[in-house]
């Protein structure tokens, strides 16, 4: 019996154009791969030919994001049968399917060189000369990231000598004073107190960060210590538009604090255009320097207040406003940009206070935030203007939840830090890519409905 080969009805070209090619295009078109493509290009004629699409390998890494493709060679597999994907990521049919190999030279590649950080803020810039991007907010927090590595295992630390008991002389106490001067001169930048942060240019403190996996630690909700060995992922995101403006990749057991003066800097010398005038950071961040930084910007700090070993402060109320001689808080009023003062007037108690006449109640109160960075804010701590600032630091935290749902940024499947870091930077353009193409969509789709 012969058998009969039925035609197709439409032919592979037909098939192809009716399939949906293009999901990614809108992601690609944000993302300028020149810089990316120059570092792991060859760089020679010499040599065997190379046989590598890299245009295409880059953009399979960022579809490999936006699809949650966890690991290396699923992509791989992804790619050797599924043919509509391997077009859309720009592979041609001619092309081989790299190797897991490939990809793994080709990431080793990237991380010897800051190339992501260009990427990221030639794609920043590009929206906010858009107009996407015109935030007075910025907010700042941590996540932590576990590792893929392998924790080492834990050191039995030799016990002390026994200290000498007893007063040191004059001499002995010199003498310690001066090599304790001389240990905490010597140490590295990020074990430093957060002030010797001040004065370090931006390229130093972001090239200095240690990146290595720790050990970190943390609370929870419910006021429990959570353990992790990996990393932090450090992020200074718009309140507004929701763009990460800065991020940082941190070893998990540096403190929070140490990297939010380099995410600020990174804003000012960075980010000129933008016009910040608030930053709004949690109680994790309330040191001294960080106000400082702030203040250097001519913005202002919402930064909640975390009481160290302080005593309550006499004639002046939780949010240190004055009180009156019946210690009812005065009310803040306004504050003077020019002189940088804040004033008080009167709390509402006086209206019917036998004392309202008396010369020992102001009827005004002025300080200068100048005097306390740290207590004294503009809008003033307590008030409703200060509340409303700070409740704009939940943006932040909800970006850190996108990245973590949906971009895969608490899946690390690199070991050590370098590479490591590779996918938190992609992880970062490829949100930001995604934020910017959804923009350019909503006004093609706003311009096509005035049209019609």
């Amino acid at each position: 019996m012969s058998i009969i080969r039925q035609e197709s009805l439409f032919d592979l070209q037909d098939l192809f154009d009716l399939e949906p090619t293009q999901r990614f295009e809108a992601i690609f078109s944000a993302i300028n791969i020149e810089p990316i493509l120059t570092v792991v290009s060859k760089k020679s004629r010499f040599g065997p030919p190379v046989k590598l699409n890299y245009a295409a390998m880059i953009y399979s890494l960022i579809a490999r994001i936006t699809e949650r493709i966890p690991y290396i060679n699923d992509l791989v597999d992804r790619l050797k049968f599924d043919f509509i994907f391997r077009l859309e990521c720009g592979f041609l049919v001619s092309d081989d399917v790299p190797s897991e190999a490939s990809y793994s030279r080709m990431i080793t590649q990237i991380s010897e060189s800051n190339v992501l950080e260009c990427v990221q803020e030639n794609l920043l810039l590009q929206a906010i000369s858009e107009g996407f991007v015109s935030d007075d907010t910025v907010a700042i927090d941590a996540t932590h990231i576990e590792a893929r590595d392998q924790a080492p295992a834990k050191k039995e630390k030799p016990e002390p000598e026994p200290k000498k008991r007893g007063r040191k002389s004059k001499e002995e106490r010199e003498k310690w004073l001066q090599e304790k001067a001389e240990k905490e001169a010597n140490l590295p930048l990020y074990e430093k107190s957060i002030e010797a942060q001040l004065d370090v240019s931006l390229d130093d403190l972001r090239t200095l960060i240690p990146i290595d996996p720790k050990w970190g630690i943390k609370k929870n909700s419910e006021g429990k210590n959570v353990y992790w060995f990996g990393y932090k992922g450090h992020l200074a995101v718009g309140t507004k538009s929701q763009y990460i403006l800065q991020s940082l990749f941190s070893s998990g057991n540096l403190n929070d604090g140490k990297v939010a003066i380099p995410l600020l800097k990174g804003i000012q010398e960075r980010l000129p255009s933008l016009a910040i005038r608030f930053g709004t950071l949690d109680a994790g961040y309330d040191y001294v320097p960080i106000y400082e930084q702030i203040y250097r910007m001519n913005a202002q700090s919402a930064i909640a207040y975390n009481k160290k070993n302080e005593s309550d402060p006499i004639g002046y109320d939780k949010h240190f406003a004055p009180t009156c001689v019946r210690e009812h808080s005065y009310r803040y009023d306004s504050f003077d940009a020019k002189y940088e003062t804040l004033k008080y007037t009167r709390p509402k108690e006086c209206s019917y206070c036998p004392l309202a006449k008396d010369s020992l109640c102001q009827k005004v109160y002025k300080v200068k935030i100048t005097t306390d960075l740290r207590r004294y804010t503009a809008p003033a701590r307590g008030s409703q203007k200060w509340k409303h600032i700070y409740k704009q630091r939940t943006a932040v935290e909800r970006v850190i939840a996108y990245l973590k749902e949906y971009f895969q940024l608490n899946q690390v499947r690199y070991r050590t830090g370098k590479r490591a870091k590779v996918h938190f930077d992609l992880v970062h353009l490829v949100y930001n890519a995604s934020k910017l193409a959804c923009d350019r969509l909503s006004v093609q789709e706003k311009l096509q409905y005035q049209a019609g």
